[in-house]
């Protein structure tokens, strides 16, 4: 951690205690200041010169023609035309290509560095899946194109539905959800579906507080009420709690597991057969399962559903990098009622099948999640992820995630305070809290110091049962070195927020933009550019 020292102070703070001289531009070296693109560009100008149409009613000093045909003739766009500014600057093209790669160099990235959100695993996307998925018959593939034309795609999604399958111990797997809150939904239909075929009315849908957020969204989306199960004083479920409130009303509880603390939930198992025996289903959110891929699978803790967040699990892409895709297993109690289409090997071909068949798999289906079949691009990646691991390559996945998680975990449990880390080793993420900071400081300065540093911050203020929480995921793909020296980052913030030095307080001090008040931001968000001449009128 060289240019750095235990006051705070770097190099480009010019001399210690002084900030660094202002530039005319505003830019800082490469670092460079952008405008809106309204400040760059011209309304009354444009970077393409265009001849003017002819007048609308043809010729005839342009005068308009009464008679609507005539004017059509004249331009050509069928009185279309725009009667008012379009209201965009004018810009030429070198302009308007520096101004989105100079926005783009102010993303970040996994391609730039250690991205060490929680409960999203962040982790690099091989090129290898990226050169696979654009193969031509994969990049091209029409949904709408002829079964026969597209066999080796159907190959493709029927493949990835068996390694899912074994992997995770259950009967089937639906392939069409898009996300990993569309596969909660899906498990929560078929459940549903389940339900209503056995003339079930149950209206209750219990979830832990380490559950992820989304579970009883998604649960109270599909009609249920929910319930909140709280946890031990050790971050798992309080097993006592859920016995007492099983009953003939409950349908299913949506656990996470790994859950959201990232922690093993030990008495899935238990929880699992107690759920059948009060006669209802148990979903589990397997966004974490690449925590334990390879090791565990959930069809043996009695899992009834399970969605499987192929960004986090399987490499493919995440967030703005999307779209994303969420399969979902089901068990053989739930398989019948999965949702259309899926694929079917019948001898040498592979068939796609797309209407319920009475008496057969998936004749009770609860109907279709989408127009087609699911993100082909996002099953080519993933299939080329499990294909180059293997078996033992998946399982050292789980291994290494685990590994680094506990490494962060121990080096940065005597500056942070760990609230679980007394329970036992943790799962594929780190959990901290802001206890323990100078008066004053808070998780937000820690990660708008981390901005400084270099890093996109950790996920913060969730899970919501720890107080100023902060939640690191450094997934199985970063190295001891990368690790090293963001402990080294964290080990030196906290500090300044321990001995309270108030430049973190107004921190991020590099970063193209300075702290927001992200109250207002929120709820009084300027979302229309305005001249300043008018801005100021408005006012």
């Amino acid at each position: 951690m060289s240019g750095i020292n235990e006051s705070g102070w770097r190099p480009e703070m010019g001399e210690a205690g002084s900030a660094a001289p202002m530039t005319y531009t505003g830019n800082r070296a490469l670092m460079l200041e952008e405008a809106l693109i309204f400040e760059i560009g011209s309304m009354q100008t444009t970077g393409v010169d265009i001849s003017p149409l002819p007048p609308a009613g043809g010729a005839g000093g342009g005068r308009e023609s009464p008679n609507p045909s005539r004017r059509r003739e004249g331009n050509r766009l069928g009185g279309l035309e725009r009667n008012r500014d379009i209201g965009l600057p004018g810009l030429s093209e070198p302009e308007t290509v520096r101004h989105y790669t100079r926005l783009s160099r102010q993303n970040y990235a996994i391609d730039l560095g250690f991205f060490p959100l929680g409960s999203c695993t962040m982790k690099h996307n091989p090129r290898l899946n990226e050169k696979v998925a654009r193969m031509k018959g994969f990049a091209d593939v029409h949904p709408l194109a002829p079964v026969q034309s597209v066999q080796g795609a159907l190959a493709v999604i029927h493949q990835l539905a068996h390694w899912l399958v074994t992997l995770t111990g259950m009967e089937s797997v639906a392939m069409s959800p898009k996300a990993g809150a569309h596969g909660e939904l899906c498990g929560i239909l078929a459940i549903r579906a389940a339900l209503e075929a056995r003339g079930d009315a149950r209206s209750v849908v219990l979830c832990p507080e380490s559950a992820h957020g989304t579970n009883p969204a998604t649960a109270a989306f599909a009609g249920y009420e929910t319930e909140n199960i709280p946890a031990t004083p050790e971050g798992r479920v309080d097993l006592e709690a859920l016995k007492a409130r099983l009953g003939p009303d409950v349908a299913a509880v949506m656990i996470t597991n790994p859950n959201t603390c990232g922690l093993f939930e030990r008495d899935l198992k238990t929880i699992s057969d107690l759920v059948h025996a009060a006669g209802g289903f148990v979903y589990c959110d397997g966004a974490n399962f690449n925590a334990i891929v390879g090791r565990v699978r959930p069809g043996d803790l009695g899992v009834d559903a399970m969605h499987i967040n192929l960004h986090k699990t399987f490499s493919t892409p995440h967030g703005g990098g999307g779209p994303g895709s969420g399969p979902v297993v089901l068990s053989k109690a739930l398989a019948p009622f999965a949702p259309l289409p899926f694929v079917e090997k019948q001898g040498d071909q592979y068939i796609l099948i797309e209407e319920e068949i009475a008496g057969q798999h998936h004749g009770q289906s609860f109907g279709r999640m989408t127009a087609f079949h699911g993100q082909m691009g996002m099953f080519t990646r993933a299939l080329s992820y499990i294909m180059s691991h293997g078996a033992d390559g998946l399982r050292q996945v789980a291994e290494d995630a685990v590994l680094n998680a506990n490494y962060l975990l121990r080096s940065l449990e005597d500056v942070l305070d760990a609230p679980f880390a007394a329970s036992g080793p943790c799962m594929h993420e780190a959990l901290f809290s802001d206890k323990g900071l100078a008066e004053g400081f808070s998780t937000l300065d820690i990660a708008k110091g981390l901005i400084d540093e270099g890093y996109h911050p950790m996920t913060v203020y969730f899970p919501l049962v720890v107080h100023g929480a902060m939640l690191v995921e450094p997934t199985e793909t970063e190295s001891k070195a990368v690790m090293d020296q963001f402990i080294g980052a964290m080990r030196s913030v906290v500090s300044r927020a321990k001995k309270g030095d108030a430049s973190l307080r107004s921190a991020p001090h590099f970063a193209p933009r300075r702290r927001l008040d992200e109250t207002q931001a929120a709820r009084k968000p300027v979302l229309v550019w305005q001249e300043p001449e008018q801005a100021v009128a408005a006012e």
